[in-house]
Protein backbone atom coordinates (compact mmCIF):
# COMPACT_ATOMS: atom_id res chain seq x y z
CA UNK A 1 0.00 0.00 0.00
CA UNK A 2 1.26 3.44 -0.91
CA UNK A 3 1.98 5.88 1.79
CA UNK A 4 -0.67 8.99 2.11
CA UNK A 5 0.42 12.40 0.60
CA UNK A 6 1.40 14.86 2.93
CA UNK A 7 0.08 18.59 2.26
CA UNK A 8 1.39 21.83 3.36
CA UNK A 9 -1.22 24.58 2.74
CA UNK A 10 0.50 27.73 4.30
CA UNK A 11 -0.83 31.81 3.06
CA UNK A 12 -0.34 35.47 4.29
CA UNK A 13 -2.42 36.28 7.23
CA UNK A 14 -6.22 37.08 5.91
CA UNK A 15 -5.30 34.70 2.99
CA UNK A 16 -8.00 32.69 3.84
CA UNK A 17 -6.22 29.38 3.77
CA UNK A 18 -8.56 28.21 7.01
CA UNK A 19 -11.65 28.55 4.51
CA UNK A 20 -10.17 26.96 1.74
CA UNK A 21 -9.10 23.95 3.77
CA UNK A 22 -12.89 23.93 5.61
CA UNK A 23 -14.92 23.84 2.78
CA UNK A 24 -11.95 21.31 0.58
CA UNK A 25 -12.67 18.76 3.64
CA UNK A 26 -16.39 19.29 3.76
CA UNK A 27 -16.02 17.90 0.06
CA UNK A 28 -12.99 16.16 0.86
CA UNK A 29 -13.78 13.51 3.52
CA UNK A 30 -10.99 10.84 2.52
CA UNK A 31 -8.55 13.51 3.63
CA UNK A 32 -7.50 13.83 7.67
CA UNK A 33 -6.64 17.39 8.92
CA UNK A 34 -3.70 17.71 11.72
CA UNK A 35 -5.16 19.41 14.54
CA UNK A 36 -1.91 22.34 15.34
CA UNK A 37 -1.17 23.45 18.82
CA UNK A 38 -1.16 26.75 20.07
CA UNK A 39 -0.29 28.69 22.78
CA UNK A 40 -2.25 31.67 21.88
CA UNK A 41 -5.92 32.36 23.31
CA UNK A 42 -8.97 30.94 21.38
CA UNK A 43 -10.92 32.97 19.78
CA UNK A 44 -14.90 33.74 20.70
CA UNK A 45 -15.61 32.44 16.64
CA UNK A 46 -13.42 29.13 17.17
CA UNK A 47 -14.04 25.60 19.28
CA UNK A 48 -11.19 23.83 21.22
CA UNK A 49 -9.72 20.61 19.00
CA UNK A 50 -11.15 21.80 15.95
CA UNK A 51 -9.47 24.90 15.14
CA UNK A 52 -6.63 24.31 17.12
CA UNK A 53 -5.66 22.66 20.43
CA UNK A 54 -4.99 25.31 22.74
CA UNK A 55 -2.39 24.49 25.40
CA UNK A 56 -0.32 26.78 27.47
CA UNK A 57 3.32 27.62 26.98
CA UNK A 58 4.92 25.59 29.58
CA UNK A 59 2.84 22.55 28.13
CA UNK A 60 3.82 23.83 24.35
CA UNK A 61 7.53 24.10 25.75
CA UNK A 62 7.78 20.38 27.46
CA UNK A 63 6.57 18.89 24.17
CA UNK A 64 9.21 20.26 22.35
CA UNK A 65 11.81 19.26 24.59
CA UNK A 66 10.40 15.91 24.34
CA UNK A 67 10.45 15.53 20.75
CA UNK A 68 6.64 15.38 20.25
CA UNK A 69 6.88 18.46 17.87
CA UNK A 70 6.50 17.44 14.14
CA UNK A 71 7.31 20.94 13.61
CA UNK A 72 6.84 24.55 15.88
CA UNK A 73 7.30 27.72 15.24
CA UNK A 74 6.84 31.13 16.93
CA UNK A 75 4.48 33.92 15.21
CA UNK A 76 3.28 37.01 16.47
CA UNK A 77 4.65 35.97 19.83
CA UNK A 78 2.76 32.75 20.38
CA UNK A 79 3.84 28.67 19.71
CA UNK A 80 2.18 26.87 17.00
CA UNK A 81 3.09 23.41 16.12
CA UNK A 82 2.22 19.97 14.96
CA UNK A 83 1.89 17.21 17.39
CA UNK A 84 4.05 14.21 15.23
CA UNK A 85 2.23 10.97 16.02
CA UNK A 86 -0.79 11.77 14.52
CA UNK A 87 0.62 13.07 10.89
CA UNK A 88 2.70 9.80 10.78
CA UNK A 89 0.27 7.05 11.56
CA UNK A 90 -2.45 8.48 8.60
CA UNK A 91 0.24 8.28 6.36
CA UNK A 92 1.03 5.18 7.19
CA UNK A 93 -2.14 3.91 6.83
CA UNK A 94 -2.32 5.64 3.18
CA UNK A 95 -4.26 8.27 4.40
CA UNK A 96 -4.09 12.16 2.86
CA UNK A 97 -3.14 14.55 5.64
CA UNK A 98 -3.31 18.36 5.42
CA UNK A 99 -1.05 20.91 7.76
CA UNK A 100 -2.37 24.54 7.56
CA UNK A 101 0.75 25.18 9.28
CA UNK A 102 2.71 29.16 8.67
CA UNK A 103 5.66 29.29 6.63
CA UNK A 104 8.58 28.82 9.41
CA UNK A 105 6.83 25.62 10.41
CA UNK A 106 6.33 24.53 6.92
CA UNK A 107 9.80 24.34 5.45
CA UNK A 108 10.65 22.91 8.80
CA UNK A 109 8.52 19.73 7.91
CA UNK A 110 9.45 19.81 3.85
CA UNK A 111 13.26 19.58 6.01
CA UNK A 112 12.05 16.28 7.81
CA UNK A 113 9.74 14.62 5.29
CA UNK A 114 10.76 15.79 1.43
CA UNK A 115 7.82 14.58 -0.18
CA UNK A 116 5.65 17.09 1.84
CA UNK A 117 3.56 19.30 -0.86
CA UNK A 118 3.59 22.66 -0.62
CA UNK A 119 0.97 24.87 -1.05
CA UNK A 120 0.81 28.46 -0.62
CA UNK A 121 -2.33 30.90 -0.50
CA UNK A 122 -2.36 34.48 -1.80
CA UNK A 123 -5.63 36.89 -2.13
CA UNK A 124 -5.55 38.43 -5.13
CA UNK A 125 -4.40 41.58 -4.33
CA UNK A 126 -2.02 42.90 -1.36
CA UNK A 127 -4.45 45.54 -0.07
CA UNK A 128 -7.48 42.43 0.41
CA UNK A 129 -5.20 41.47 2.98
CA UNK A 130 -5.66 44.16 5.42
CA UNK A 131 -9.47 44.77 4.50
CA UNK A 132 -10.13 40.60 5.25
CA UNK A 133 -7.81 41.26 8.61
CA UNK A 134 -9.89 44.20 9.67
CA UNK A 135 -13.01 42.83 8.71
CA UNK A 136 -12.44 39.95 10.71
CA UNK A 137 -12.70 42.36 14.37
CA UNK A 138 -10.96 40.37 16.25
CA UNK A 139 -7.83 42.29 16.82
CA UNK A 140 -6.51 45.97 16.96
CA UNK A 141 -5.10 47.19 14.81
CA UNK A 142 -1.42 47.33 16.30
CA UNK A 143 -1.92 43.15 15.62
CA UNK A 144 -2.73 44.06 12.24
CA UNK A 145 0.24 45.77 11.43
CA UNK A 146 2.40 43.10 12.76
CA UNK A 147 1.14 40.57 10.50
CA UNK A 148 1.13 42.67 7.36
CA UNK A 149 4.53 43.60 8.27
CA UNK A 150 5.06 39.37 8.61
CA UNK A 151 3.72 38.88 5.38
CA UNK A 152 6.17 41.75 3.51
CA UNK A 153 9.03 39.87 5.39
CA UNK A 154 7.11 36.34 3.78
CA UNK A 155 6.96 37.46 0.76
CA UNK A 156 11.31 36.39 0.25
CA UNK A 157 9.86 32.50 1.24
CA UNK A 158 7.28 31.77 -1.16
CA UNK A 159 9.47 30.39 -3.71
CA UNK A 160 9.92 27.23 -1.71
CA UNK A 161 6.37 26.44 -2.44
CA UNK A 162 5.32 24.07 -5.27
CA UNK A 163 2.02 25.56 -5.91
CA UNK A 164 0.64 29.30 -5.49
CA UNK A 165 -2.85 29.03 -5.20
CA UNK A 166 -4.79 32.30 -5.14
CA UNK A 167 -8.33 33.06 -3.44
CA UNK A 168 -9.98 34.78 -5.06
CA UNK A 169 -13.41 32.97 -5.88
CA UNK A 170 -13.80 30.17 -2.76
CA UNK A 171 -15.06 27.39 -5.41
CA UNK A 172 -12.16 28.02 -7.68
CA UNK A 173 -9.52 27.84 -5.15
CA UNK A 174 -11.14 24.41 -3.92
CA UNK A 175 -10.86 23.28 -7.08
CA UNK A 176 -7.96 24.13 -8.22
CA UNK A 177 -6.64 22.58 -4.91
CA UNK A 178 -8.53 19.17 -5.87
CA UNK A 179 -6.91 19.26 -8.98
CA UNK A 180 -3.40 19.33 -7.34
CA UNK A 181 -4.38 16.77 -5.57
CA UNK A 182 -4.99 14.21 -8.14
CA UNK A 183 -2.30 15.48 -10.51
CA UNK A 184 0.13 14.74 -7.32
CA UNK A 185 -1.47 11.15 -7.32
CA UNK A 186 -0.63 10.04 -10.47
CA UNK A 187 3.00 11.26 -10.71
CA UNK A 188 4.99 8.80 -12.00
CA UNK A 189 8.07 8.78 -9.45
CA UNK A 190 4.45 7.13 -6.92
CA UNK A 191 4.29 4.09 -9.23
CA UNK A 192 7.90 3.25 -9.94
CA UNK A 193 6.92 -0.79 -9.71
CA UNK A 194 4.76 -0.33 -12.70
CA UNK A 195 8.32 -0.17 -15.06
CA UNK A 196 9.06 -3.26 -14.53
CA UNK A 197 6.15 -4.66 -14.16
CA UNK A 198 4.85 -3.69 -17.78
CA UNK A 199 8.63 -4.28 -18.98
CA UNK A 200 8.20 -8.38 -18.02
CA UNK A 201 4.63 -8.05 -19.54
CA UNK A 202 5.73 -6.60 -22.82
CA UNK A 203 9.01 -9.14 -23.06
CA UNK A 204 6.27 -12.02 -22.98
CA UNK A 205 3.78 -10.72 -25.94
CA UNK A 206 6.92 -9.73 -28.33
CA UNK A 207 6.95 -12.18 -31.05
Amino acid sequence: MNKGLLFIISGFSGAGKGTIVEAFLERNLDVKLSISATTRECRECEIEGVHYNYISRESFENMIKNGDMFEYATYVGNYYGTPKSFVMKELEKGNDVILEIEMQGALQVKEMYDDAIMIFVVPPHAKDLKDRLLNRGTEGIDIINNRLKRSYEETELMLNYDYLLVNDQLDDAIKSLEGIRCAEKIKYKRFLYLKDKFKEELKEIID
